[in-house]
């Protein structure tokens, strides 16, 4: 009984073999779990919407279902100030989605003045000069077309 083996194919045979890849969105898709699109027609808009409980007025990112406060389906849209501080921050550092020609790319954890989080890339400082406590303010990511993510840039 003979045993075949199979031969390792080399770079170039498995880059042939491999299907082509989709183009990648620009944005994340929108949630069919939650509704999302007021924060996007916001972005659409170059104005940063986010949820708000309406029986407390307290915020809430990223978008759910049901309030944080109070557990109730009680929640609107309200346009954030775009002012807050760094909470975190790192280097991206990795080719990936969105990262194609812009790494270094410094990304922040932003402590909206509303208080809430939302993760976003800085714009328009070199990611040494980038720390903790520092004050930003909303800038929009431009993707192409009306695509657009917010992103901070130092106040």
């Amino acid at each position: 009984m003979s045993q075949e083996r199979s031969q390792p194919q080399s770079q170039s045979q498995s880059q042939q073999q491999q299907p082509a890849q989709p183009p990648r969105p620009a944005l994340p898709p929108e949630s069919g779990f939650t509704d999302t699109a007021p924060f996007w027609q916001g972005t659409r808009d170059k104005r940063l919407l986010l949820q708000v409980c309406t029986e407390t007025g307290r915020f809430q990112h990223f978008p759910r279902p049901l309030s944080l406060a109070t557990g109730r389906r009680t929640l609107g849209w309200k346009e954030a100030s775009g002012l807050g501080r760094i909470y975190a921050h790192t280097v991206l550092r990795t080719p990936g989605l969105g990262a194609d020609g812009r790494l270094p790319l410094p990304l922040a954890l932003i402590e909206l003045d509303e208080g809430v989080r939302i993760l976003a890339n800085l714009l328009n400082v070199e990611p040494a000069g980038v720390r903790i406590g520092d004050r930003v303010r909303l800038a929009w990511d431009e993707r192409g077309g009306d695509a657009r993510y917010p992103a901070f840039e130092p106040a």
